[in-house]
């Protein structure tokens, strides 16, 4: 079957940026706010008695973050796909003005909350309209008695446009402005084309001439990209310092519903099995006539004898994810088929998109499309796997109130990861050689080396950073110089070479929204390990199991949430152990498969 490469936007609002139903809908939610306003003014829990107020609120709340979200996510999408469509930051920021309007808003009833008995709130939340979004609106109370006056949070909101969001929208533009000069006398390449041909190409004379003209063009523009990271965390510091928060943290933990001791417990177990992957690291660089790892070769095909890589079309991988699905999820396949028909995913290998790949909820119309660059390699097939576990996770909760959606990043990580362990072993099981399935296997590692070594290295990085930006400004140098310290600590010794710049070239450093961008994804793989063996040891009753635990994705703190449905202990080293010891036997497999091919 031919399945479009290009997603189609026109069922969300016709005509692209300067679409006539966007600006309607983008007018319609700006009349709503003030009515929104001035509700939440006029509610006093005391006389609301059977909560008919606060359940109206809620409802007209709901419709004004579904548009406002809507709006913002079609400018971002029409922003990543096209860079020079400079219309579409103008409207993206226009809607983030509206979204402080909303904030400004909403902060009385969040005071409201908190000042409520316990007795009473917990009334209010036995409330039949009110009971699905108990925990959200315990959520809300208690980030309630953290706020300032009303006047002083307006202010933080407004000047967070500029000094916050926008410095993170500034990285947006300073990173698509990049053009990476790889092929003498052809056109320059986008970030995203870069990155592709430095970690994929075959050739490694050609990946590491890839990986130095990468890594000169950032550096030749350190100095802005560290002026943003500077003033972006600058600002959140100062922002927690202003509500009492000491912690930098606290916040992130928040955010993902997880405990300190469960993060903790999480990475010293990470970091008590590094000797697998390095191992795994080693073996790999000697089929490559390495005695060490280079930075840009952990990405690289293992390519044996006279086997050549299987490259998919488009096409071809969308068959392959859909019958794989299949094998676990009916209902995953055939949402996968639905998406992948209608034009959900921006897939088209072209210079003038964005680096690297996302998933976006359109609530409006309770669907979600797909951003990427596919280059055709097996990784680029669990790459869309990975992206369509997110948007199969937000189709399940796409009826439930706003709240019920809002799901933590960390189990949004458990999903995609699921859905691209799936595809990942699809894969290796189908190898029809020897030689093909240690290429497979190879693709198959790069996930969990990703989780236990460069992720950690991330959250390395970004600790010490924080650490250091307390204290004052953090220049160029210092944080290439804290960077490198990360990844060879992460690393423990697996390579030869790193990548000083990373710090600059990462988006997830510069997202404004959500803090410590790195350390959901390690505990999205591992907690998706345990859910994937309990799908392989169900006898077919995986499905519905499955579907209740993405449902009580955002009703629940994440502990609650594996105790519940998993019957495990987050603090406790033995069920991180468990996913660890199932990615370490691929990387004992990986070894022993090379070395009987001597």
């Amino acid at each position: 079957m031919k399945y479009p490469i290009n997603w189609q936007l026109d069922s969300i609002f016709p005509g692209g940026i300067d679409s006539p139903q966007l600006k309607a809908r983008i007018k319609d939610v700006t009349a709503k706010l003030p009515e929104l306003a001035a509700q939440i003014a006029a509610w006093d829990p005391a006389s609301d008695k059977d909560f008919a107020g606060l359940t109206a609120i809620m409802a007209l709340l709901e419709d004004v973050e579904n548009g406002l979200a809507t709006c913002a996510t079609f400018a971002n999408m029409i922003q990543s796909a096209d860079t020079a469509n400079q219309q579409a930051g103008v409207v993206a920021d226009a809607v983030q003005n509206h979204f402080a309007d909303l904030s400004a808003a909403v902060l009385p009833l969040q005071k409201k909350l908190s000042a409520m008995s316990d007795a009473d709130f917990a009334a209010l939340t036995k409330t039949p309209a009110l009971a699905p979004i108990a925990f959200g609106l315990g959520e809300m109370r208690r980030d309630g008695c953290e706020l300032l006056d009303d006047a002083t949070e307006a202010l933080i909101d407004r000047l967070a446009l500029d000094g916050f969001n926008g410095w993170s929208s500034h990285y947006d533009n300073l990173s698509a402005d990049l053009h990476f000069a790889i092929d003498a006398g052809g056109q320059p390449l986008s970030a995203g084309q870069a990155q592709n041909r430095f970690e994929g190409d075959p050739d490694a004379d050609k990946r590491a001439h890839a990986f130095d003209v990468w890594e000169k063009t950032w550096a030749a523009h350190a100095q802005p990209f560290a002026d943003t990271l500077n003033h972006l965390a600058g600002f959140r510091l100062s922002n927690y310092r202003a509500h009492g928060i000491t912690d930098y943290l606290q916040k992130p933990l928040e955010l993902n519903r997880l405990s300190r001791a469960s993060l903790d417990q999480m990475w010293a177990t990470v970091a008590a099995n590094k000797a697998p992957f390095v191992d795994y690291l080693d073996e790999k660089a000697r089929l490559a006539g390495q005695t060490k790892m280079a930075w840009q070769d952990q990405w690289a095909p293992v390519v044996v004898g006279d086997y050549v890589p299987k490259t998919y079309t488009f096409d071809e991988a969308a068959e392959f994810i859909i019958a794989n699905f299949a094998k676990f999820s009916k209902k995953m396949a055939a949402f996968a088929q639905h998406a992948f028909e209608s034009g959900w995913i921006e897939a088209e290998d072209r210079p003038g998109k964005i680096a690297g790949g996302y998933m976006t909820s359109v609530p409006d119309v309770k669907e979600a499309r797909i951003f990427m660059t596919f280059d055709g390699s097996a990784a680029g097939v669990s790459t869309i796997a990975h992206e369509l576990g997110h948007a199969f996770h937000s189709s399940i909760l796409k009826d439930f109130p706003a709240m019920r959606r809002d799901y933590a990043m960390n189990v949004a990580e458990t999903a995609s990861t699921f859905a691209e362990l799936i595809v990942a072993d699809a894969t290796v099981k189908a190898a029809e050689s020897p030689e093909e399935k240690l290429n497979l296997l190879d693709a198959k590692m790069s996930n969990p080396l990703a989780m236990f070594l460069n992720i950690h290295a991330r959250y390395l990085f970004e600790r010490s950073f924080y650490d250091a930006r307390q204290n004052g400004l953090v220049t160029a140098s210092q944080l290439s110089d804290l960077m490198t310290k990360a990844q060879e600590q992460a690393y423990a010794g697996g390579l030869s070479s790193f990548d000083p710049m990373y710090w600059a070239n990462k988006l997830h450093f510069f997202i404004d929204d959500v803090p410590f961008y790195n350390f959901p994804y390690t505990f999205g793989y591992l907690f998706s390990s345990g859910i994937y063996a309990k799908a392989q040891a169900s006898g077919g009753d995986f499905e519905d199991a499955y579907i209740a635990l993405l449902q009580d994705t955002a009703n629940m703190s994440t502990e609650e949430l594996a105790q519940k449905h998993l019957g495990v202990d987050l603090t406790k080293p033995d069920f991180w152990q468990q996913g660890i010891d199932l990615a370490a036997a691929d990387a004992k497999t990986f070894i022993d498969l090379s070395r009987s091919l001597k």
